[in-house]
């Protein structure tokens, strides 16, 4: 709730403005039915027709004022507490967008999405109850128990008994709410990820006509959370009918003694009438408690797990970059002067695993008791959304150097740490071990957007927004368009943009599903090539490509950008065959290094590949 408090305080004019006239109108509330008594009491007895009507206006005109700023308040809370969920779920996104691989493995993906979503709404929820309902819940108690007392204390003296147990029927009830909604939380991210797998590989699920099966998966999931949530609902609904039914027993015994005493002539007819409307009052501010606890508790572990985010330290070099925007650091040089002989890219010894949790106090735990880190399946579903392989040990004691301007290709079967080696380099995740170094200085020195401006990158994963494409392309870099259009022909899909229909071409609008893999995969270079990157890295970019295509492309970005350091990633050893070095990966380790010539002759595993690929393509 701490989240929560901050935020409000950050607002507190608005929200005690909010509060003020809640106030205002809960207290108009409580005066009608004392105005009530008076007038039965008093008013009505004296036979004065113009005192009747005078307090009959006033008792009218105190009605719609308590109405009127009762929405006029409520209308205020609602606004504040969006403004206020829009703040929260806003800073949400930007750490999110700053969080490092290591924490994105240890929150999941789905997770990060319903925190985003049914977390923030509830947050957004408590918010506009703390400013309305909030104040009303126990202004109807305690304003209506004061009423009572000052009326009539014997009377009083019934509800007021009856106070003490009806807290401790909520709170120990209501108190067990946010563990429960905590695991109702978790159990919807569990739906949220089954979904989103089964939303983007719908037409995998078709193609194999799973579709009965996916059903039964995510009926299974979505049991789960129904169970926990209804488990939830169940003990929080508790408190409701067993308040109704104590508050019951006690307007029974106000009634029955009430009678007795106006028979006796204790007290006069209109006190009975003001306490039966008093007694709804504190009714209606018992339950609006047990409904703030229901929210609270809701609300509680919701901002709880979004906090969890919050306070996670983000990589130290998107700290550089944050005091570079601020002006109170000078941005790295992007140019060093090398030696001819000095590398410009190296790697030392590199070792890496994913699933360990970082140094900055990164919590892998989803359990709020019993530190539980995210399951090897949630870790490798994150981890393959980042680019990763998604495995626990990628890469051990990686060595390869590059000077500027050379081309290196990676190859290796699925999974062996091809795309790690990319994650590391521009610094998605930190090396458990070694270094690594880009134009004389270690990656770790770098500001994020210092080091990741040097990278044009295709990614195993990339996609196609819904945009222009030209937006698509540039990608808010305000590109030239001279370079925009050579990065379209350098990637071989000039002749798809120029025959798009109605002659829009860049201007058109283009979406993922309408484009095929291989049309997909060269918006995908054109992307990286356009921003005439220092370091181009094509992570298996041509798999959907036919052969022509892929050596084409290959070599336009070979003759028009010679001083980019290219690192190819791919199955193909035609791909690869003609870059200056080749590294063999298997299981996280490097198996060859060399020349196509050289590695022929000395790696088994790369000759084998070989022979099977060229002599099919024979």
């Amino acid at each position: 709730m701490k989240l929560i408090f901050k935020h409000m305080k950050m607002h507190w004019k608005l929200v005690a403005l909010a509060i003020l006239i809640k106030f205002l109108g809960s207290v108009s509330e409580l005066s009608l039915p004392y105005i009530l008594e008076y007038i039965i009491d008093e008013i009505v007895p004296s036979g004065n027709l113009t005192r009747v009507l005078l307090w009959g206006s006033l008792m009218f005109v105190t009605a719609i004022v308590f109405r009127a700023l009762n929405v006029i308040a409520n209308k205020r809370a609602i606004n504040n507490a969006h403004v206020i969920s829009y703040e929260i779920r806003q800073k949400l996104f930007e750490k999110t967008m700053n969080l490092s691989g290591t924490q994105f493995d240890a929150l999941t993906l789905p997770s990060l999405i319903s925190r985003m979503t049914s977390d923030s709404y509830n947050v957004q929820a408590a918010v506009a109850q703390l400013q309305s309902l909030c104040v009303r819940a126990p202004m109807m108690l305690l304003g209506g128990l004061i009423m009572t007392m000052l009326m009539d204390f014997k009377l009083s003296l019934i509800l007021l008994l009856m106070m003490p147990l009806l807290i401790l029927v909520i709170y120990f009830i209501s108190s067990r709410g946010i563990p429960m909604y905590t695991k109702v939380q978790k159990k919807l991210d569990v739906v949220v990820r089954v979904m989103r797998e089964n939303i983007t590989g719908i037409r995998v699920v078709k193609a194999l006509s799973k579709e009965a099966y996916e059903k039964r998966r995510f009926a299974e999931s979505n049991q789960e959370l129904t169970k926990s949530d209804v488990a939830a609902a169940t003990v929080m609904a508790m408190p409701g009918p067993v308040i109704q039914f104590l508050l019951n027993i006690g307007l029974s015994i106000v009634v029955f003694v009430g009678a007795y005493r106006v028979n006796i002539g204790e007290i006069k007819p209109g006190v009975i009438l003001a306490f039966l409307t008093y007694f709804n009052m504190i009714t209606m501010g018992v339950m609006g408690l047990s409904r703030i606890f229901t929210t609270m508790s809701k609300a509680s572990a919701s901002a709880n797990r979004i906090a969890e985010v919050l306070a996670m330290d983000t990589e130290e070099l998107v700290a550089k970059a944050e005091r570079i925007a601020a002006g109170e650091e000078a941005p790295s040089s992007n140019a060093e002067n090398l030696s001819a002989d000095e590398p410009f890219i190296r790697f030392e010894n590199v070792s890496f695993s994913y699933g360990k949790l970082e140094a900055d106090g990164t919590p892998a735990a989803t359990d709020q008791k019993k530190k539980r880190p995210a399951s090897q399946e949630e870790v490798a579903q994150t981890t393959a959304d980042f680019g990763g392989e998604g495995r626990e040990k990628a890469l051990s004691e990686i060595s390869f150097t590059m000077k500027k301007g050379e081309t290196l290709g990676i190859i290796g079967p699925t999974g062996c740490g091809k795309s790690t080696i990319v994650n590391l380099l521009m610094r998605f995740y930190e090396a458990d071990e070694g270094s690594i170094v880009i134009d004389g200085k270690p990656v770790s020195a770098y500001g994020k957007d210092d080091l990741r401006r040097k990278f044009g990158t295709v990614f195993q994963n990339d996609m196609i927004f819904q945009n222009t494409l030209y937006e698509n392309i540039d990608f808010e870099r305000k590109l030239d368009p001279a370079a925009i259009r050579s990065a379209v022909e350098d990637a071989c899909a000039a002749e798809y943009v120029d025959g798009l229909a109605q002659g829009l071409q860049y201007e058109a609008t283009i979406k993922g599903a309408n484009l095929s893999g291989g049309q997909k995969q060269r918006m995908f270079v054109a992307r990286a090539l356009a921003g005439n990157p220092e370091i181009l890295i094509l992570d298996d970019s041509s798999s959907a490509l036919d052969y022509k295509t892929d050596a084409a492309m290959r070599k336009a970005i070979l003759a028009h950008h010679p001083d980019c350091t290219l690192i190819l990633i791919a199955q193909r050893v035609s791909s690869v065959m003609n870059m200056d070095k080749i590294l063999v990966l298997d299981n996280g380790k490097c198996i060859g290094y060399g020349t196509h010539e050289e590695l022929l002759l000395t790696c088994k595993d790369y000759l084998e590949t070989y022979e099977v690929q060229m002599g099919a393509m024979a």
